[in-house]
């Protein structure tokens, strides 16, 4: 299994090796939010995390998050960061059923979770720039839940027709029925400013010249001169099982919403916290061959096995009458 899991992983680096493409399974999905409600047990809605199991609900930014984890649900088990966002669910008729996730294309059997990048430049160029990695410390976020448009590039959703499917796009759920579900992406800003590990609202230390579609990024400004990589996530959503119309609203709107009662879509947002162990992500971001230096991967059952502990004890997959956080209730 290790074999093929790592093959699989090498063979996602061509043709170009300049970028690193991963799975990671899930880690827990509950109501923690450590960036923006750091100490809420629960925070106000729904997460889906993945990474190492060092997270909690306050990831004290001064302890190293590295050195706290003692395992991964990621294929490179250097990586003990934390990846998050919302929950998908179906509403229907006044109540709510959580949307299961799936593996991306060549991920195996890892169990839901997200594809995570971290390009240089593009699929085919590991450009002429420095990629300066993420330091300790470091977390960001993509996004906001109240946000009323699809302005940035970088939130988009996929119609899937199979698992392969990457186009089109949209800002918003898709409106029909998707054969093999919603994929949805987030793409994150790549301009540090070189000083903040962080910023109040988790953004303004960053500068966004995303474009989208896993193009290269625009040049940085003199606010924020340092190049960092493009962090993106990829998440699966099973949304096969409620393809039927007729169970869809009657006037044909689409069914699905966020786990904070968003049905459009363009609130959804990603959070990340940093947890390479020493100095792999420079290693990779320094090298031509991204996956060479002595990046250390691991299996796919292993990676399944990581998890933790409920702090948040709620019924979170039964049919409910609200969303949990919102005075849920199950059926």
């Amino acid at each position: 299994m290790k074999a093929t899991f790592i093959a699989q992983a090498l063979a996602l680096a061509t043709p170009s090796q300049a970028y690193l493409r991963f799975g990671c399974a899930t880690l827990s999905v509950q109501r923690l939010d450590p960036l923006v409600e750091p100490g809420a047990v629960p925070s106000a809605h729904l997460h889906q995390i993945i990474g190492g199991n060092g997270f909690n609900a306050t990831m004290d930014p001064t302890t190293d998050v590295a050195e706290r984890a003692t395992c991964t649900t990621c294929t490179f088990s250097e990586d003990f960061s934390n990846y998050w966002t919302a929950v998908m669910y179906l509403a229907r008729n006044g109540t709510y059923k959580r949307v299961p996730q799936y593996p991306n294309s060549l991920l195996g059997n890892i169990k839901g979770g997200m594809t995570v990048y971290y390009i240089q430049q593009d699929f085919s160029s590991n450009g002429n720039q420095k990629i300066t990695a993420f330091k300790k410390g470091f977390r960001m976020t993509v996004g906001t839940p109240t946000a009323t448009d699809g302005s940035n590039p970088g939130l988009r959703y996929t119609c899937l027709q199979n698992v392969n499917t990457r186009f089109p796009e949209t800002a918003e759920f898709p409106k029909q029925a998707c054969p093999a579900g919603i994929m949805a992406i987030h793409h994150f800003p790549a301009c540090w400013d070189g000083k903040n590990l962080d910023s109040p609202n988790h953004q303004d230390h960053m500068y966004n010249t995303n474009r989208g579609a896993f193009t290269p990024a625009g040049a940085c400004p003199a606010s924020h001169p340092v190049r960092m990589p493009q962090l993106a996530y990829e998440t699966m959503w099973d949304t096969r099982p409620f393809n039927n119309k007729a169970d869809w609203p009657a006037d044909g709107s689409q069914p699905f919403v966020w786990s904070y009662e968003d049905s459009k879509g363009y609130g959804t947002h990603g959070d990340y916290v940093f947890g390479w162990k020493g100095d792999a992500l420079q290693r990779a971001m320094d090298s031509t061959a991204l996956l060479s230096n002595g990046i250390t991967t691991q299996s796919v059952d292993k990676a399944n096995q990581c998890t933790i502990p409920n702090t948040v004890n709620e019924d979170i997959d039964s049919w409910l009458t609200a969303l949990p956080g919102q005075g849920s209730m199950p059926m």
